[in-house]
């Protein structure tokens, strides 16, 4: 409400003074109306429009999860069922990519049959070629039994106690679960997102029962096995040149101490050569700047994170420079755009006109060396970047700084230094796009599992997320590879012996 005087004096100097406090109170009440439209229409947006960025990424459409089907059926195109494949093939238009040759082929061969290989001539029919087309086959999970025959010597002419010949190392001793079945229950669970009660079931349709809680124990105990492993790619990690770091909740239920619905955290780190990149998960019940100064200490180069003030400390300490997130700033700006009325071009718009062009630029250079991809930011980016500061300095005092402009312009303020650093080498990132793309299949998988049970289950996924993410960023296909693992781990007495198990150090890994 606006407070009003009893009584009105005639006195111009106190009749001034009142309008002016009239006016900052009437001033006042309109940005707060302004501010609660933007937070609804930006509410609005959340709950019932697309997800993307497609402002800026046209290329990521949002694609309901019910009618995915229906959707990607209407966007493609009719192809034929089968490819063909001739002896020389002519390439057409519209022929989907061809079934990966290193997948094994099983031949089927049709004849004709003998009434028609008589020709109406009275001669006989001769092969002169054949056609072949292609068709991918699926077996279904088959589960069989291994039976391990130890045979038992003994000498009949003398009273020597008998020797049982030895069976291979075991990851998980006296356990019935094989190196393919940990391997799948792992992929299962952390690559494929089923939580451990659905697997339970995929196990009891083929007749085979087997506990959650026997199932929750073998992913643990591989957890135990497995360490070594992340030992070593941490160490890679921390000599990487940059590192990028993000983090997200996980809720804990059995955490000593706390209420199950306490929220804890799962952080993770990516970074490494280009031609080994490493993806490190870390549980820990805090989000505080202590973790990130024990996950990172000892490090010295670039770290790339978003705003968090949680990094504020680890990026004090010397020989650590820290680098701001362009995708961040961009969002913000998004976020100010859609609040805008709709068909109007705004101040936001100008804003994400500019920082697309800095995106343009590396679009164009991605493929260069680190040499002429600074050449063209110092070249291309820094004219934009000078254009943008201009442009932000002009603004920033115009801008109410509770709306959704005014919030986009004061995060671009206030980490701009951080932001324009990316300009300083050719190796550095634009963004923090690495990190949330390594977490985001903990958060769909999340979106399944819920909670972890126990800190000790927690600490498991984390260390096997980083195992399987890992995998993946070297291109090997999970399955296989923790398959491999799986079989050689127990025979590992060396650091080079688990060196060799390492993704990138594993060479044509397969799944048959």
């Amino acid at each position: 409400m606006i407070s009003l005087p009893e009584t009105l004096t005639d006195d111009p100097i106190k009749l001034k003074q009142l309008l002016i406090v009239l006016n900052k109170q009437l001033s006042v009440k309109d940005g707060q109306i302004l501010h609660l439209q933007e937070e609804n229409t930006l509410l609005r947006q959340r709950l019932f429009g697309r997800k993307s960025e497609q402002t800026t990424d046209p290329q990521s459409p949002q694609i309901g999860l019910f009618n995915e089907a229906e959707s990607l059926a209407a966007e493609t195109p009719a192809l034929d069922d089968e490819e063909t494949v001739k002896a020389e093939p002519a390439k057409k238009r519209g022929k989907r990519k061809p079934l990966p040759a290193e997948l094994p082929r099983v031949d089927v061969i049709h004849e004709l049959p003998e009434h028609e290989l008589t020709c109406d001539c009275g001669c006989r029919k001769q092969t002169i070629g054949e056609e072949i087309s292609e068709q991918l086959d699926i077996i279904p999970m088959q589960i069989r039994v291994i039976r391990h025959l130890r045979k038992v010597y003994a000498c009949k002419a003398c009273e020597a106690a008998p020797v049982t010949a030895d069976k291979p190392a075991q990851l998980i001793e006296k356990s019935m679960a094989s190196p393919s079945v940990l391997a799948m229950l792992l992929t299962t669970k952390y690559v494929d997102g089923l939580p451990l009660h659905r697997f339970e079931k995929v196990l009891s349709r083929h007749g085979v029962t087997i506990p959650r809680q026997t199932l929750a124990r073998w992913v643990m105990q591989c957890g135990d096995h497995l360490q070594p492993l992340i030992n070593l790619m941490r160490d890679q990690l921390l000599d990487s040149p940059v590192i990028h770091c993000d983090e997200t909740r996980l809720q804990v239920l059995k955490e000593p101490g706390r209420d199950p619905t306490s929220q804890s955290w799962m952080w993770v780190q990516t970074g490494g050569p280009p031609d080994h990149p490493v993806v490190l998960f870390d549980y820990t019940t805090s989000r505080s700047q202590a973790v990130p100064e024990h996950l990172l200490e000892g490090y010295r180069g670039y770290l790339m994170t978003d705003d968090y003030a949680g990094y504020n400390a680890v990026a004090l300490q010397p020989g650590i420079e820290r680098l701001g997130c362009w995708a961040h700033a961009r969002r913000k700006f998004i976020d100010a755009q859609k609040a805008q009325p709709k068909g109007k071009t705004g101040r936001a718009d100008m804003a994400l006109s500019l920082i697309n062009k800095l995106y343009g630029v590396e679009r164009d250079c991605k493929d260069l060396d680190a040499a002429n991809r600074l050449e063209a930011r110092q070249l291309k980016s820094q004219a934009v970047l000078d254009q943008l500061k201009a442009w932000l300095d002009k603004t920033h005092a115009q801008v109410t700084p509770q709306s959704a402009l005014g919030k986009a312009v004061s995060y671009l303020a206030n980490n701009w230094s951080k932001l324009i650093r990316y300009t300083e080498g050719g190796h550095l990132p634009i963004d923090n796009n690495p990190a949330e793309r390594a977490i985001r299949p903990f958060v769909i998988g999340r979106k399944n599992w819920l909670f972890s049970d126990t800190p000790k289950g927690a600490q498991a996924s984390a260390l096997i997320y980083s195992l399987i993410e890992t995998a993946k960023a070297n291109g090997q296909e999970p399955y296989a590879w923790l398959r491999h693992v799986l079989v050689h781990l127990p025979l590992a007495k060396s650091a080079e012996d688990y060196e060799a198990l390492l993704p990138w150090n594993c060479k044509e890994v397969r799944t048959y």
